[in-house]
């Protein structure tokens, strides 16, 4: 049945702003290094007031957040909310809100990793990663999600990882905590897609950062290996383009998630990972 009378050709074609989140309130956990500070950026350049969240050095928070502001002309504050403690999450999301708020767009970034087997994998550890990487996105979402079912609009992003689509070994926690992300994406979709509330997941693959970077020279040093057959080896061996994506890359689909082009798209996984899950 046809739900739009206007013939194709007499519809106007809609072209946003350069800053089509003018006025909107984004949170986006782990975000003072990394894919999460990129995420941020990208936001603040399409005009969304800013919470940063995250650890560091709080002299060196303090200028990301000036230099963030300064940059984009955006509203920008820092949280320094602990992603393990659910209280701390949902004080945090309060405290938006009186600052800046209703929350209008939240990017569950935040996640800590450890390699280990099974029968070795510490139990602290174990549940550490599944407080951060998966029960921090229910509490953050459980919290944001009535005043964007009001308002009649939201925006969620979770950053999950090709780790939420398949498997690999000594990676049990992450993984587990990864699958459960994409499977709650799903059913926030569900249950806000009447409200103008879209819910979506990102599942990069091996993104090139400081983090990463550290990563390759441990490798190397471990194994003997120059850092370059660690990258080739270890890091790309599955990702068939054979290079790292970028957190550009990452940060700009979640920006385009959180446009005005978007409204359609709920309850997917976008997959940036260089074909690595298209096998």
């Amino acid at each position: 049945m046809e739900t739009n009378p206007t013939p194709a050709a007499a519809q106007t074609v809609h072209v946003p702003s350069a800053r089509p989140l003018d006025g909107r309130v984004a949170v986006i956990t782990g975000s003072t290094s990394g894919i999460g500070l990129g995420i941020a950026s990208a936001l603040a350049e399409a005009g969304a007031m800013i919470v940063l969240n995250g650890f560091g050095d709080a002299a060196e928070v303090e200028t990301l957040r000036h230099v963030l502001a300064a940059r984009h002309d955006v509203a920008v504050r820092y949280d320094d909310a602990d992603m393990s403690d659910a209280d701390a999450v949902t004080a945090m999301m309060a405290n938006t809100a009186a600052s800046f708020g209703p929350v209008d767009i939240l990017v569950n970034n935040a996640g800590i990793q450890h390699v280990e087997a099974i029968e070795t994998f510490p139990p602290e550890k174990w549940d550490a990663i599944l407080a951060i990487n998966l029960s921090a996105v229910f509490h953050a979402t459980r919290a944001a999600l009535p005043a964007m079912k009001r308002r009649g609009w939201g925006r969620i992003v979770n950053v999950a990882s090709a780790h939420g689509l398949i498997g690999s070994a000594f990676k049990s926690a992450y993984v587990a905590a990864k699958h459960g992300v994409v499977g709650f994406t799903k059913v926030t979709a569900l249950e806000a897609a009447e409200h103008g509330v879209t819910c979506n997941a990102v599942c990069p693959g091996y993104v090139w950062t400081s983090l990463v970077e550290k990563q390759v020279a441990a490798q190397a040093a471990a194994h003997g290996l120059s850092e370059e057959d660690v990258v080739k080896k270890i890091f790309l061996a599955d990702q068939p383009t054979r290079k790292f994506a970028t957190v550009n890359e990452i940060a700009g689909t979640v920006a385009f998630l959180c446009g005005p082009f978007a409204g359609s798209i709920t309850g997917t996984t976008i997959a940036v990972d260089g074909g690595w899950t298209a096998h």
